[in-house]
């Protein structure tokens, strides 16, 4: 699979999921925008794997859950590295312990901002640019296993997931006479600094691999490879799809 001379915009590349997806992204060939929200020594260290594997970085600060903040990061991609072809809108934030009757008004606007409305906002502004340069493109959502299964005490996670389920679907739908594929990838259980304290906690970690049939979590890499593949040719005829990467959990969970 090759993203050869194409250009990326991924967001929360800083870390985790997004960084190894801006590495697999510039070792298929694509140029990167790497967008990130606080973590700059992370985009710095983004932009060093993205650069060595021989392509262009452009760093960008970015709140995708305003509006105004997204736009700049398409304009300024655009400006610095050529009108983007492929969007992986991957940014998200997380939470947990927080039962709906307790919960606090400015969490729960934070995440369905972040979780729902970012993904929302960085669609449209690629999909416009997309259409000034002629059409054609690919989006790719980060999901989760949490759009299919319960969340209790994360109520509004486990929303704006499903969300994301449903604009797939719909935007799929939207964008075939662009021919702009859209798709989605739930991941499961995954190592990353999201999930760290709970890698570290034995009892926990113990815990969690339990529930997943193939007893261990997943790497960023693997999803940064399913993420390169949607974003290739090879993936054209693939749309208004998630595809779960867990190991097995969604099919596990009525028995965990």
């Amino acid at each position: 699979m090759t993203l050869q001379d194409r250009i990326a915009v991924i967001t929360g590349a800083d870390s985790g999921i997004g960084q190894a997806a801006a590495e697999a992204f510039a070792r298929a060939g694509a140029d990167v925008a790497i967008a990130y929200h606080s973590d700059a020594e992370g985009a710095g260290e983004t932009r060093r794997r993205v650069e060595a594997a021989g392509r262009r970085a452009h760093v960008a600060q970015a709140d995708v859950g305003d509006p105004a903040s997204v736009q700049a990061l398409f304009d300024g991609a655009a400006r610095a590295l050529g009108v983007p072809h492929i969007l992986f809108a991957n940014a998200g934030t997380g939470m947990s312990g927080m039962p709906v009757a307790d919960m606090d008004d400015a969490k729960m606007e934070q995440v369905l901002r972040t979780d729902l409305m970012g993904p929302l906002f960085c669609a449209r502004a690629f999909i416009r640019q997309r259409r000034a340069a002629g059409g054609a493109g690919r989006i790719v959502f980060t999901g989760s296993v949490a759009g299919h299964l319960p969340t209790p005490g994360s109520a509004p996670y486990g929303m704006a997931k499903a969300g994301l389920n449903s604009l797939v679907r719909s935007l799929s739908v939207e964008l075939a006479g662009d021919r702009i594929n859209v798709n989605a990838i739930a991941p499961g259980l995954i190592e990353t600094p999201m999930t760290q304290k709970r890698m570290d906690d034995p009892k926990a970690r113990e815990e969690s691999m339990k529930a997943i049939p193939w007893r261990r979590p997943g790497r960023p890499e693997e999803i940064a490879e399913l993420a390169v593949f949607l974003a290739s040719d090879a993936a054209d005829y693939v749309t208004g799809q998630t595809w779960v990467m867990d190991g097995g959990l969604t099919m596990n969970w009525g028995g965990a």
